[in-house]
């Protein structure tokens, strides 16, 4: 035997020795796995990139849409009804757990329903079949806001059983006997230029703007459905923050200290 057969290892590949299967095992657990996958086609890869793509927007799209139907939605502000608390062009996003999970306050900002003749009829402005398609199915599934063309959004002053009357000595509005000082109300505007007493029926509720002498509230539709009250399953959600523009941004708190006095019916 030659020294060349001493350094000899039982892996070398000497011509004419046959590898025994032990070795050919132990090579073949040797090489990596992904060595032996084969390469994928382009066209694999694009379709995989373009399957990835629609579940994400499928799935962004699906909860947009459970978010607004069950937790916030946005709202665009067409009128001054609610300055200087809220003004013209202004977007809000509303909790859609009022009334469903959480209660209707004194002092909430609600949107609603219309009951039935407090707007004009309303059309929707033309944008085209593809405009109008798109602008649909972006408000629903939440990604733009809701047009108001069927939505009011006003203050609750009177809740079930309350009794709203105005005015009193000092020009104030009163619920359940108690004046109340209302600081949200629009700079130069007056809680009412008519007098009025109503007691809020079961299950409604009394609403009035904070630009008084510019909103067509609770006291000018008596004699509408509902006789001018708000049925509370009307109610989509009440208004939380103000998101657009920018500048405005802002949270509305209830003010609370409005109504602390005031006694429940």
């Amino acid at each position: 035997m030659t020294s060349s057969d001493h350094r000899r290892g039982p892996d070398d590949d000497a011509p004419g020795v046959r590898p025994t299967d032990e070795q050919v095992a132990a090579r073949a657990e040797s090489v990596p796995a992904h060595a032996a996958a084969p390469a994928e086609p382009r066209g694999g890869r694009g379709l995989s990139l373009l399957r990835e793509t629609v579940i994400i927007v499928v799935s962004a799209l699906v909860l947009s849409w459970l978010i607004k139907t069950f937790l916030v939605q946005a709202f665009f502000i067409p009128s001054s009804s609610m300055e200087e608390t809220l003004q013209i062009g202004d977007r809000v996003m509303v909790s859609r757990l009022v009334p469903d999970v959480l209660d209707v306050h004194r002092g909430d900002v609600v949107v609603f329903k219309d009951p039935g003749g407090w707007l004009p009829p309303y059309e929707a402005p033309d944008r085209g079949p593809v405009g109008n398609a798109v602008r649909d199915a972006a408000t629903f599934v939440g990604l733009l806001p809701q047009d108001t063309g069927e939505h009011l959004i006003k203050r609750v002053v009177g809740m079930p059983g309350d009794t709203v009357e105005c005015c009193d000595a000092e020009g104030r509005v009163s619920v359940n006997g108690v004046p109340i000082d209302e600081t949200y109300i629009a700079p130069g505007s007056v809680p009412s230029q008519s007098e009025f007493s109503t007691v809020v029926p079961d299950d409604m509720l009394f609403v009035m703007g904070d630009n008084r002498q510019h909103s067509q509230d609770s006291r000018y539709n008596t004699g509408k459905p509902g006789g001018g009250f708000v049925p509370i399953d009307n109610v989509v959600g009440n208004a939380f923050v103000i998101v657009w523009p920018l500048a405005d941004m802002t949270l509305l708190r209830n003010p609370s200290d409005v109504f602390a006095e005031v006694p429940e019916p």
